[in-house]
């Protein structure tokens, strides 16, 4: 860790309470000039420590710093095989996905003659990368995702197993479930799923998924994916501006006990782990965490294009992650492509 994160800690292990710059230069190792300078680069990044008249510092306020060190710290507490790999972390970036398929293109080969990861592979497997904002985000077919610092969290993770990628569609559906847990385990809230790839809490959509996929176009097989997943921590005008639909975890109010590391090392951990777990097991989860069931839909299957679309009623979500349909005339398709709209908001 860093001596600025060093700092942070000990000053959030005593939250509200006065530390002397003593005590913290021996828990950190360093002089006293070493944090004073660490205190202050805390407070420009937004941090609330008050001095105090005998030399000591007290942290008022969420503790809600990012950084590569924290987002380790917590990934090794949880994840640690993922906090031992390639971890990128950017306070502004354009975009998170764009940025991890720069990484792709630029890497050479992740695989070798035999199949097995490259050095690349080995290195670029199971990345994360996460900022703070983005000037680009982007969700399906280029859609702005807006993305403002401090209110919530964009990142990326790369995958790219052994034997490439089979069952794309179900990549998003899984970090679909992966992020419905960590909001659960953090929060205590019970968010839904929206097909395919949309987190929503309240009727209020809180994250938004966007899965690439990098092709062999000598094998024609799926050889990695990006994963990008942007959440709405806390309300942001911006964002609603911007999508009437939109909403975040929280409202209004912050939950000073949970960190926007905490929520991103979470989020990408748990992202990565159940891509090893049992399809169907996970499906389920996904099932029963799905509002559409049931409920009456307007199909788009060409996005964009109002003339194709069609009225159906959802029956079901199959082990593939396609959204199972009844048309009006009895009959039933299953759709991997394509959005829905509920009718009732249409």
């Amino acid at each position: 860790m860093t001596t600025k994160d060093k700092v942070l800690e000990i000053l959030s292990q005593n939250h509200n309470q006065s530390v002397s710059g003593e005590k913290i230069a021996q828990f950190c190792g360093v002089s006293r000039a070493a944090i004073w300078k660490a205190i202050k680069t805390l407070r420009e990044e937004g941090c609330q420590i008050e001095g105090t008249t005998n030399g000591g510092y007290i942290l008022q306020g969420p503790a809600d710093v990012f950084s590569k060190d924290m987002l380790i710290k917590y990934l090794a507490e949880d994840y640690p095989d993922f906090a031992k790999g390639n971890i990128e972390c950017f306070k502004n970036i354009d975009s998170t996905n764009t940025y991890a398929k720069k990484i792709l293109s630029e890497c050479g080969a992740l695989r070798l003659a035999d199949g097995g990861l490259s050095p690349a592979g080995k290195k670029y497997h199971n990345s994360i990368i996460v900022a703070e904002s983005q000037t680009a985000g982007r969700g399906r077919l280029g859609r702005t995702f807006v993305s403002p610092s401090k209110t919530g969290i964009y990142l990326s993770v790369i995958y790219a197993p052994e034997g490439g990628i089979t069952e794309p569609a179900k990549l998003t559906a899984f970090s679909a479930v992966a992020v419905k847990r960590v909001i659960k385990k953090l929060y205590k809230i019970d968010a839904k799923i929206k097909w395919i790839n949309d987190i929503y809490i309240n009727g209020k959509k809180v994250c938004g998924i966007l899965t690439e996929g990098f092709t062999n176009f000598e094998t024609g097989s799926i050889e990695s994916a990006v994963i990008g997943i942007g959440i709405n921590i806390s309300d942001n005008q911006d964002i609603f501006n911007a999508n009437k639909s939109a909403g975040s975890i929280t409202g209004k109010n912050t939950d000073e006990n949970i960190t926007r590391c905490q929520l991103a090392a979470l989020v990408a951990g748990e992202t990565l782990k159940i891509f090893d777990e049992d399809t169907a097991s996970v499906m389920k989860e996904y099932r029963n965490s799905s509002f559409l069931i049931g409920d009456k839909v307007q199909v788009h299957p060409i996005i964009g294009d109002d003339k194709a679309a069609y009225f159906a009623q959802v029956i079901d979500i199959d082990d593939k992650a396609g959204l199972v349909v009844q048309l009006e005339d009895g009959s039933r398709k299953t759709l991997n492509s394509g959005e829905v709209s509920l009718h009732s908001d249409i």
